[in-house]
């Protein structure tokens, strides 16, 4: 499976959020880093895109992060 791999810089510009709130996000965990090149992480655009959407979503319902991350880390595997 090939996967087209984006910068946070990328993330930015295409999903329209600050770089801040990448870092937070991957701090949370709610975004993942698949690899890294260097000092730049890299993340799968369809996964950062789905993810988004979520968090959008279940912000806009009124959760907070900390219970999107409960909801949403659990259904991945770590």
């Amino acid at each position: 499976m090939n996967k087209k791999l984006i910068t946070v810089k990328e993330i930015v510009n295409k999903f329209n959020i600050t770089f801040q709130t990448v870092n937070h996000y991957t701090n949370l965990g709610l975004l993942s880093v698949v690899t890294k090149k260097g000092n730049v992480r890299l993340y799968g655009e369809t996964e950062v895109r789905e993810r988004l959407a979520q968090i959008t979503r279940l912000v806009s319902e009124g959760y907070s992060l900390g219970l999107i991350r409960k909801k949403l880390v659990g259904l991945r595997s770590i």
